[in-house]
């Protein structure tokens, strides 16, 4: 047993809570000292939020590449260490990870000789301060929804959490002390008063603001008119919901002094991002989309655009919440998916320790009673995607979310081989090969 888990038996919960920080700090200072301090001299740009983390990062490295630029990055779906190699599979499936594992893949990419580290950001890590030494240049906040309750206790605590990225940016003075902002969110002035600095972008309010806004199955379009900028930009990925990570990687390179082409380019070299809003198309006539959503709000945001471009098709969600992390968020997401799907395939995620049963329960508990009858249950997840499957008429969409670029899964407190992308697959070429 490792000393964190001895201590952790010893304290009470709240008692731990308190002082786990502490430990980690230490051990980020440790850290740091063995790997000589791998960022200092990089500039490296902090991104967090509650979703679209990941696919923002992807838009703000694809940018940099773009003008020019090194860049190393670290999510939860990949890390391109800057090499030349591309994206490499992050098999921890952690945002960010321990402090001796993240400073050796930055003392890797600072090998590689980055000019600019593109890091996703929990948290989980800025609370236990496992990013301490780490300089951050300019910080990106996504928006702010309900998660993560379980650790944080309150929304108000998670939100503070996840400011000290800000923090850390305004203390840089060898950087630009500067924050991009998401002014739709209701917590965008909290996050512009931690920084000396701010650029906000949004659809509805912000410096940078997208107009004309068009959003199909072919992407976005939209126009972003300023005093000094006046240009059309767009996006392959899919959802309104996107233009937001877009608009935030357009903030980025014009706080670099990036031309708009020159971001434009960027922006059309992503194509797609592994496990979010990613197409999976083997010839079927209906759309199937793997993605990660695995809050209310990024749910709603799901199925608020699926529902949009569907048009007179149907919407078909395969769906379930994960054990052993914030149940008080279930409830909600049986409202969200019943409301705005036409059908709903509630299944297992990832169990960890919990009952199965139980966590579907919860989350059913959320549908009102006029929606409770979209929703069938599944006790097993190849089940509910072959029954979304067979479902599915010409025309339709469904979306399988949850475990995204995952391919492992917890269950039951043991790791299993698991990957919706190649079980979907799989299904999907079986369904049209009985129909040839």
């Amino acid at each position: 047993m490792n000393p964190r888990k001895i201590v952790k038996k010893l304290f009470p919960k709240q008692v731990f809570q308190k002082i786990e920080p502490y430990g980690h700090m230490a051990e980020a200072m440790i850290a740091q000292a063995k790997y000589h301090f791998p960022a200092k001299n990089i500039n490296v740009v902090g991104i967090t939020g509650t979703d679209g983390k990941t696919t923002t990062c992807s838009l703000v490295a694809s940018v940099l590449r773009a003008g020019g630029y090194r860049v190393g990055v670290l999510t939860t779906a990949y890390i391109d260490y800057g090499d030349g190699r591309g994206e490499q599979t992050n098999i921890t499936n952690l945002t960010t990870g321990n402090a001796f594992a993240l400073n050796r893949i930055i003392s890797q990419m600072r090998a590689n000789q980055v000019d600019w580290i593109v890091l996703e950001t929990s948290s989980h890590a800025l609370n236990q301060h496992r990013i301490w030494g780490i300089p951050i240049t300019i910080a990106i906040m996504t928006n702010m929804s309900q998660e993560h309750l379980d650790y944080h206790g309150t929304f108000t605590n998670y939100q503070r959490a996840k400011e000290i990225l800000f923090k850390m940016c305004n203390r840089n003075k060898h950087g630009l002390q500067t924050g991009v902002v998401n002014a739709d969110d209701a917590t965008a002035d909290s996050f512009a008063k931690r920084i000396k600095n701010s650029i906000s972008y949004g659809i509805n309010k912000g410096e940078l603001r997208a107009q004309d806004l068009i959003t199909d199955l072919n992407g976005n379009r939209f126009n972003v008119k300023t005093d000094k900028l006046d240009h059309a930009f767009s996006t392959h990925l899919l959802g309104r919901f996107n233009t937001y990570n877009a608009l935030s990687a357009i903030a980025t390179g014009k706080v670099l002094g990036l031309s708009p082409e020159v971001i434009q380019r960027g922006l059309d070299t992503v194509q797609s991002v592994e496990g979010r809003m990613m197409p999976l198309d083997v010839g079927q006539p209906y759309k199937v989309l793997i993605d990660y959503a695995v809050t209310p709000g990024a749910l709603e945001s799901v199925l608020g655009t699926i529902r949009d471009i569907a048009g007179k098709g149907k919407v078909h969600i395969v769906f379930g919440a994960t054990g052993d992390r914030d149940k008080t968020k279930r409830p909600a997401m049986g409202e969200v998916t019943s409301r705005l799907a036409d059908k709903v395939y509630l299944t297992d995620d990832e169990t960890y320790t919990e009952d199965a049963s139980s966590i579907q329960s919860q989350v059913l508990s959320g549908a009102s009673t006029k929606n409770k009858h979209k929703i069938i249950q599944f006790d097993d997840r190849q089940d509910a995607i072959a029954s979304a499957i067979s479902s599915a008429r010409a025309g339709d969409i469904i979306v399988i979310s949850g475990i995204g670029h995952q391919t492992t899964r917890n269950m039951g407190g043991k790791k299993i081989k698991w990957s919706d992308l190649e079980i979907t697959k799989q299904l999907l070429q079986k369904s049209l090969e009985s129909k040839a």
